[in-house]
C-alpha cells in the first residue's frame, strides 16, 4: 500500500477534484463504447475476494520476478478486481476515485488533452474491468514492458499517453501530472494482488481469424446496425455516441484502425443491445467501412515497428511494411508535436558531470 501512495501521492493541491470545481466528480454506472452505449457489467456486482489486499500488493516492484513472470507457460489468472466499495479512504482513495473518472469522462476533464469524441471508456469498457473488452486488468503488473510498436521499454505512463495520442487523437499528458498519477492509481487499484509480469483472463481483445472485408457489405450491415446510434455520417452523438471517422474519432495509429483489432471489438461487443449478434464476416464487412473513411494522422508513424514484427493489417506504410487498406484520407493534426511519444530517453551526461567522473577514475 505504501508504495502506490509514495507514487500516487501528488504534490499540494490534491484537495476534491472537478475542473468546474464543486467535488469529486462521480463515476456513473456506465461505459461508453466505441461502436455503442449503455452499461458495462458493474465490478461491483462480480467482485467476490481481495477484501483484505492492498491496492498495489506483490507487484509494486516492477522490476522484480515472480514464478508467474518466470514461467512461460503459465496459463493467465482468473482474475476479478476488487470492487469500488473496497477503495481504500484518504487521500489514496480520492486519487484512485479521480484516476477512474478520468477514464470514464475523459472528454469533460480533460479538454486540451483528449479532442475527440472518445472516452478512455469507449474502448476499454465499464473502465478497463470488462474482460475482452480492452481489458485493463492488472495492466499495472506488466510495466515496464517492452513494446514492439515502439521499439524500446516503456512505463505504463507512455502506454497511457500512447492511448491519449492515438486512440483519442489528442495531446499527451504530463506524466508527473496530478491526472497522471490519479490513472495510474486506478490501474494499479485493478490490479490489486497480480504478481509482477503476469498475464489474466480478459486483457486485450480476443483474437480474430485472418479474413478480409469487404467495405460494400459493410455500409449495408452499418445503415441498418449501427447507424441508429452513430448516424449515418458517423458522427455519433457523443459522448454517449462516439464519431467513428472524421476529425473527432480515433487517429490512423490507434489499434482500432487495424482492421481485425476493429472487427474484434465489433464482433463481440456490438451492437450493444446486441452483442456478438454478427459474424466475424460481418464484423470484418463493418470494419473495412468504417476504417476506410478519413480520420486523423498519427505524427512519426512511419517509425513504428523499429526492428520487426508489424501486424499484417496495420493501415499505413512503416519500416517494411506496405500500408493495409488505408484510409481515404488523412486529416491533419492541430498540434502535431503533442501527439508524439518519444522512446524514454537516457540520462545526458553534461560536461561536468563526465569531468567529475574522470576524475574520480584517475583517483
Amino acid at each position: 500500500m505504501q508504495a502506490l501512495r509514495d507514487r500516487a501521492h501528488g504534490h499540494e493541491g490534491w484537495g476534491r477534484w472537478n475542473r468546474r470545481g464543486g467535488g469529486v466528480l462521480l463515476v456513473l454506472p456506465f461505459a461508453l463504447v466505441a461502436c455503442g452505449g449503455g452499461s458495462g457489467s458493474s465490478a461491483g456486482d462480480t467482485a467476490k475476494k481481495g477484501d483484505s489486499q492492498a491496492v498495489g500488493s506483490a507487484n509494486t516492484e516492477l522490476g522484480g520476478k515472480s514464478a508467474a513472470a518466470a514461467d512461460k507457460n503459465a496459463k493467465p489468472l482468473d482474475y476479478t478486481p476488487p470492487s469500488d466499495s473496497q477503495i481504500p479512504g484518504g487521500l489514496l482513495g480520492e486519487a484512485i476515485r479521480r484516476g477512474e473518472a478520468l477514464l470514464n469522462h475523459t472528454t469533460d476533464s480533460l479538454p486540451e488533452y483528449a479532442t475527440s469524441s472518445l472516452q478512455c471508456s469507449s474502448c476499454h469498457i465499464n473502465a478497463g474491468r470488462t474482460r475482452d473488452a480492452a481489458g485493463l486488468l492488472g495492466v499495472y503488473a506488466r510495466f515496464p514492458k517492452y513494446m514492439d510498436r515502439t521499439g524500446a521499454v516503456i512505463p505504463v505512463e507512455d502506454r497511457v499517453n500512447y492511448c491519449f495520442t492515438r486512440s483519442l487523437a489528442g495531446n499527451k499528458i504530463p506524466n508527473d501530472s496530478r491526472e497522471m498519477r490519479d490513472i495510474v492509481a486506478y490501474l494499479a487499484f485493478i490490479s490489486t494482488g497480480v504478481p509482477t509480469g503476469s498475464h489474466v483472463m480478459g486483457e486485450g481483445m480476443p483474437q480474430m481469424p485472418k479474413l478480409v472485408g469487404d467495405s460494400a457489405r459493410g455500409r449495408q450491415i452499418f445503415a441498418t446496425t449501427c447507424a441508429m446510434c452513430h448516424g449515418a455520417d458517423g458522427q455519433g452523438n457523443p459522448p454517449a455516441f462516439p464519431a467513428l471517422w472524421g476529425p473527432k474519432s480515433y487517429s490512423i495509429g490507434a489499434s482500432m484502425a487495424r482492421e481485425e483489432r476493429a472487427a474484434s471489438f465489433i464482433r463481440h461487443f456490438m451492437p450493444q443491445n446486441n452483442r456478438g449478434s454478427l459474424t466475424d464476416q460481418q464484423a470484418f464487412d463493418v470494419s473495412a467501412y468504417i476504417n476506410s473513411h478519413p480520420r486523423p494522422d498519427s505524427p512519426e508513424k512511419e517509425k513504428d515497428w523499429p526492428a520487426e514484427g508489424v501486424p499484417y493489417d496495420v493501415p499505413y506504410d512503416t519500416r517494411g511494411h506496405k500500408a493495409y487498406r488505408p484510409p481515404a484520407k488523412l486529416l491533419p493534426r492541430r498540434n502535431p508535436a503533442g501527439a508524439i511519444v518519444p522512446p524514454p530517453p537516457p540520462v545526458k551526461r553534461t560536461t561536468r558531470v563526465a569531468a567529475a567522473s574522470t576524475t574520480a577514475e584517475k583517483k
